[in-house]
């Protein structure tokens, strides 16, 4: 667009936000549903310590807790903070436990909260991307708990202290090895389905404290400004190469700053990612070094709508997942209304973007009643997380042996499972519902489960209902397969007569003359003379009564078949 067309953009925008405000967007069916969940502190979680036993269920069922509603609101990312400030929540050969879980820094929890909480996100179908802040390294106090175990001590070198607070050294190439470092541990170490850099930047108003030596040393005459974004982006290189060697399929993700700089449409005000604190995001992806961005937009108005756009039009065809600061809803830390994150979120989805909220306590406290509305009116169906299709497009293997039995009022689906022997590891599965004879997986509203990692799915919704049903498969690139579908099973409510394929068979002899069909609602649709099987294939799909209609003139009700 020319800058002309800018011009008109906020008249625009106006018009369109009044529209979206309360306005349904329909729903995509791939969308990325994001929360980031904070363990800093235990601002989100966990508040309970892992001191004993007790207080080690404690904690994990506080993760239950708040995954179970991450689940009901059908979000399917979650960003656990797991490099903490130079520390981890999982037993690490390079760096200590941080203090969240014990509260003590280097103290072993007894368990391993990543492991667990990547059960328990795939448990509920969702992906677990491992959030790493990069360059800031913890305070003083706590890496004199950690003893030996810091990087202060293991790489002294790339470790600058400023005031009581540590960070590692952009300026030093070390350094993108020793983030390269934390990377390879990880993907080896665990399944994961993405790793989320945080604070990939230069600290704002510290960055000659920082680097003042390396650019000395390093610098040989360059720019310092363009110096340093280099440095950053070979930060990015490096830990980018490193998770891509090990696991092709693992989404490389990151959070700038809402405003990578000034635009035509509108003023960063000073404050954006390429002047500020040297980090050049756009560049990334149209270099191929970044899987998708999560820009903190934490904004209202022109400093959001704008700068949405133009992330959009810098993304090289990777997603753009704007980052909303729901913390803003709450009285003590903005006072915003309900309304202004609807607007955004709905914004967002006109433009075929996901959201991510930052962060999860905000979330699912129901501040301002925005728990109640993502339940409600945003978030009715699953979304896919988008495939990485510029990475990948084989689909997998079509799942076979789909089978459906019914359990009371329930329909519990199986199939054989299906090995991925493209990318040799496991494939995951889709379930799709509708009462139409061909189920359109296109519609959002027929995704009823996603990303299963069993072969079984129980539909405790079906009583009454003729569904039919399809299975597909998807590999661990988000591709999908071709479908497997398979109608409703048989359903009566009398052991003495059975319903399939358009034919009604009683499994006893009556001494009747006659059988009377009538709908649900107690109208007669014919009588047929009483055989031992009766054609019923030109009925309409529903549900039907059978009354046989004894030689004496008597009447009695078997019960009810669904077709």
């Amino acid at each position: 667009m020319n800058k002309l067309k800018y011009g008109f953009l906020p008249l625009f925008m106006s018009f369109f936000l009044l529209l979206v405000a309360k306005a349904q967007i329909p729903q995509l069916k791939y969308e990325t549903r994001a929360v980031w969940l904070t363990t800093l502190s235990g601002m989100d979680w966990p508040k309970a310590k892992a001191v004993s036993a007790q207080g080690r269920e404690r904690q994990k069922q506080e993760l239950r807790d708040i995954l179970d509603k991450y689940q009901q609101l059908h979000l399917n990312t979650v960003l656990l903070q797991t490099r903490v400030r130079g520390t981890m929540i999982y037993p690490s050969a390079l760096e200590g436990w941080d203090p969240s879980l014990t509260g003590q820094a280097g103290k072993d929890p007894g368990y391993d909260p990543l492991q667990f909480a990547i059960e328990e996100c795939h448990k509920r179908g969702m992906e677990l991307h491992c959030w790493m802040v990069t360059i800031p390294s913890g305070n003083a106090k706590v890496h004199k708990q950690l003893g030996s175990k810091t990087v202060t001590k293991s790489h002294p070198q790339i470790a600058k202290r400023i005031k009581d607070y540590w960070y590692l050294d952009p300026g030093n190439p070390a350094t993108k090895d020793y983030l390269a470092s934390l990377c390879e541990e990880i993907t080896r170490k665990y399944d994961i389905d993405g790793i989320h850099f945080d604070f990939i930047r230069y600290p704002e108003n510290s960055a000659d404290a920082v680097d003042r030596e390396s650019f000395r040393k390093f610098g040989k005459g360059q720019d310092k400004a363009s110096w340093r974004r280099n440095n950053i982006t070979e930060c990015v290189k490096a830990m980018y190469k490193t998770i891509k060697s090990i696991k092709p399929w693992v989404k490389v993700t990151c959070a700038p700053l809402g405003k990578y700089r000034d635009t035509d449409r509108f003023s960063s005000t000073g404050w954006n990612g390429y002047n500020k604190v040297f980090q050049e995001s756009q560049k990334w992806v149209k270099e191929g070094y970044m899987d998708g961005l999560y820009p903190m937009l934490y904004y209202r108005g022109n400093h959001f709508y704008p700068f949405v756009h133009d992330w959009i039009e810098n993304n090289n065809g990777r997603p753009v997942i704007p980052g909303l600061g729901i913390y803003f809803l709450h009285p003590s830390e903005g006072n915003w209304v309900l309304s202004d994150v609807q607007r955004q979120m709905n914004y967002s989805r006109s433009l075929g973007l996901g959201v991510a909220h930052y962060r999860s306590k905000f979330l699912t406290d129901n501040t301002k009643g925005l728990f109640d509305w993502c339940k409600k009116m945003f978030y009715p169906y699953p979304a896919l997380t988008p495939p990485l299709s510029w990475i990948y497009t084989e689909s997998p293997k079509l799942p076979t042996g789909l089978k459906i039995t019914k359990n009371g009022s329930t329909n519990v689906l199986s199939w054989n499972a299906l090995p991925d022997e493209q990318t040799h590891t496991y494939v995951t599965y889709n379930v799709y519902r509708s009462l139409a004879s061909k189920v359109d997986i296109n519609q959002p509203k027929n995704l009823i489960a996603a990303r299963l990692m069993g072969t079984t799915f129980t539909d405790e919704t079906a009583e009454g209902k003729a569904y039919n049903y399809v299975i597909t498969a998807v590999n661990r690139y988000g591709i999908e397969s071709q479908i497997q579908q398979i109608g409703s099973p048989v359903q009566t409510t009398s052991d003495s007569m059975k319903y399939n394929a358009g034919k009604l068979r009683f499994t006893e002899q009556f001494q009747a003359k006659s059988i009377l069909i009538s709908d649900i609602y107690g109208r007669s649709i014919k009588e047929l003379p009483y055989s031992q099987e009766i054609n019923v294939s030109e009925l309409k799909p529903g549900s039907y009564s059978v009354t046989l209609i004894k030689k004496d003139g008597h009447k009695k009700v078997l019960g009810v078949f669904l077709k």
